[in-house]
């Protein structure tokens, strides 16, 4: 059996792939039948003599397919080979978030064939009603003032709607109703997102371009501290990522060792490649001392965020 998901809902589209996961290791325990297959990362062959293998447990396996649209010989072959996955009692997932185009023949095969299901951004009422149903699984109402900042601060990120629901319904699970001010002391503006473009200049060590953004942001009132935990944060993350690529760890593996979301992972994985352990580790070591240092009193934190992005 084959599933095709797709859309640009990234948030959506990932809590039902969690709930097919979910609904296979109720039945299947062992777990072992279950794969991860990134065909941006893993060898397309190797996961076909894989998909051939018989079980020694007499278990359906769940093979979870991603970037199949990014060769065009991958494509060619699922077309051709289309049948013998369509015939077997395993199932097949496509799961996309990139874009694909509709005259694309392998999209066109999957929507003729497969069960598929398409993830749209939210807009309008149906963002709304999506609100109100997750703040409802908490036992907490939010008023319509408070709903319209929330979407204003917030937008059509579900992933960041997630985590503001979240906070929100945590901080007011006793009053059970959260008002505009709630929203406005808890969820902080849309812009401040930016903060992860920074990180990733840090990440991708462009110094120059770093400084711009570090400057940008405090111009702008934003915590210089806030600033710092988030590259510590991240680099914490690329070591560890680091780590795991030096030890041929597959990306299907690392999903579950780190913790961090696919698409977050996948960011961090390809500036993880852009540096090696060795210089890595000696990074988090002036980030530390750097910590050391601000929290100390020996040098001010803005002057800290210089002095460290210049010896990054």
């Amino acid at each position: 059996m084959i599933v095709f998901i797709y859309g640009q809902d990234t948030y959506r589209s990932w809590q039902k792939l969690k709930e097919i996961v979910g609904q296979y290791k109720k039945i299947h325990k062992s777990g072992l039948n279950l794969r991860y297959v990134d065909l941006e990362k893993d060898d397309f062959q190797s996961f076909r003599n894989d998909s051939r293998t018989v079980s020694m447990f007499d278990e359906k396996k769940l093979v979870i397919l991603r970037n199949c649209f990014s060769d065009k010989d991958i494509e060619k072959e699922f077309l051709e080979k289309g049948k013998s996955f369509f015939d077997s009692k395993d199932v097949f997932v496509f799961y996309e978030t990139g874009k694909i185009l509709k005259s694309d023949s392998l999209f066109k095969y999957l929507i003729k064939n497969a069960k598929t299901q398409e993830f749209k951004l939210l807009e309008g009422m149906h963002l709304v009603n999506w609100i109100e149903k997750e703040f409802d699984e908490y036992g907490v109402k939010i008023s319509p003032e408070a709903l319209g900042k929330l979407i204003a601060s917030a937008g059509d990120d579900m992933w960041r709607l997630n985590n503001e629901i979240r906070k929100l319904a945590g901080y007011k699970m006793k009053e059970k109703t959260i008002s505009a001010e709630d929203v406005g002391v808890l969820v902080r503006p849309k812009y401040e997102v930016d903060i992860f473009r920074t990180i990733d200049a840090v990440a991708e060590n462009n110094k120059k371009k770093a400084l711009f953004f570090i400057r940008r942001h405090m111009d702008k009132g934003e915590s210089p501290f806030y600033i710092f935990s988030m590259i510590q944060y991240q680099f914490k993350n690329l070591l560890n990522i680091r780590s795991l690529i030096d030890k041929n760890v597959s990306f299907g593996k690392m999903v579950k060792e780190v913790g961090l979301h696919p698409f977050v992972l996948q960011k961090t994985y390809a500036q993880a490649t852009k540096f090696s352990y060795p210089v890595l580790k000696k990074i988090y070591r002036k980030i530390f001392q750097a910590d050391c240092d601000i929290k100390t009193g020996v040098i001010d934190i803005k002057a800290g965020l210089d002095l460290l992005i210049a010896e990054i």
